[in-house]
């Protein structure tokens, strides 16, 4: 089988770089156009049932009733992301999934943190690839307010991630991590 014949969603989610002369490109704009509607949806929307149906549909996913979002959230394809219980996303979020998103129980999503699972490659002859990697955040963890966490990154179960952070590299555990890039604080009890 030719790289090409499989699906480009499914090449994304294997982790793989894609080039901008892929002949599925289109395809993801295409996706993304879809979603956009459906967020425009999510946005105009005070009812906390109807935002859980519309962020099911982006998702296809279930949403569980214990999880909240306050809108607006911006998100770029959506299908790449899991939710999980008791998930509060706060205003302003950003989540760029194409990479995959998995946010877990009990998980805080203060205003404005950005999920960026998407990157490109630093050289400017290829810099226009799409480089996927997922994140994962564990369960109870606190991203505080503007914190960005970019691809390839997990934060632990309980971990904290201080407000303004931007964490390239995973956060063990019960930790908090703060500053640019994100360092070790302290360990919490």
């Amino acid at each position: 089988m030719k790289k090409f014949d499989k699906d480009i969603f499914e090449r994304l989610r294997q982790g793989e770089t894609i080039s901008p002369d892929d002949p599925q490109i289109g395809r993801l704009r295409e996706a993304s156009y879809a979603t956009i509607e459906l967020v425009q949806r999510l946005n105009n929307s005070s009812n906390p049932d109807e935002i859980r149906s519309i962020l099911k549909q982006i998702t296809e996913s279930e949403i569980d009733a214990s999880t909240a979002l306050f809108p607006p959230l911006y998100i770029n394809y959506g299908k790449n992301t899991k939710i999980g219980k008791n998930v509060f996303v706060n205003f302003g979020c950003t989540f760029l999934d194409l990479g995959g998103l998995t946010i877990e129980d009990n998980v805080m999503l203060a205003p404005g943190v950005k999920l960026l699972s998407e990157s490109h490659p630093l050289s400017s002859g290829n810099r226009q690839s799409l480089v996927p990697k997922p994140i994962h955040i564990k369960r109870n963890a606190w991203i505080g307010a503007n914190a960005v966490i970019l691809q390839g990154v997990t934060v632990g179960e309980n971990a904290v991630v201080a407000a303004g952070a931007v964490v390239s590299k995973d956060v063990p555990d019960n930790a908090v991590v703060g500053g640019i890039p994100a360092k070790f604080i302290k360990s919490i009890e």
